[in-house]
């Protein structure tokens, strides 16, 4: 692969600059592997300083499976802008599908979760990674999951 398809790359795989992306490579000598876990190292670093700041918008996602399970995943971000990304609103539906999937008592367990579509991550990590690539705090509040002929889980924002 040439360099600037590995800037390209880079660029779509964590979110930074195109000139980010190609310094990074640079200080990795061309390996895109080292560059991408480098580039993810500053990510989230950037995303543990956000961690305190308010959110005070966001989606609450729904998702039913087959007319058997229905869920509900309150999601908060800091700002509208972000609530309306693409990014954000396949991190919504993707937590919709995990908790169809992967019943939890409360956030901080579905937090702790092995992330099916990537089982080397947490739903944290996962988060961790879209907050990195947004720029903002992004906050898992309420769950609600619904099983036909089961009673109702719902947990509150831990």
């Amino acid at each position: 692969m040439n360099k600037v398809e590995d800037v390209r790359r880079l660029n779509e795989a964590t979110g930074v600059g195109l000139a980010a992306a190609k310094q990074a490579l640079e200080d990795a000598d061309g390996d895109f592997d080292q560059a991408y876990q480098a580039m993810l190292k500053k990510g989230l670093a950037k995303a543990d300083r956000r961690a305190d700041r308010p959110v005070g918008a966001g989606i609450i996602q729904s998702y039913v499976h087959d007319g058997r399970i229905g869920v509900l995943v309150e999601i908060g971000c800091e700002t509208d802008f972000v609530a309306k990304n693409e990014l954000f609103l396949d991190f919504a539906k993707n937590l919709a599908l995990q908790l169809a999937a992967c019943p939890a008592a409360n956030a901080d367990e579905f937090l702790a979760q092995e992330y099916l579509k990537d089982s080397q991550l947490t739903i944290d990590d996962y988060r961790q990674r879209v907050m990195a690539q947004l720029g903002e705090n992004l906050v898992i509040g309420q769950l609600a999951r619904v099983e036909l002929g089961q009673p109702a889980t719902k947990s509150k924002e831990q």
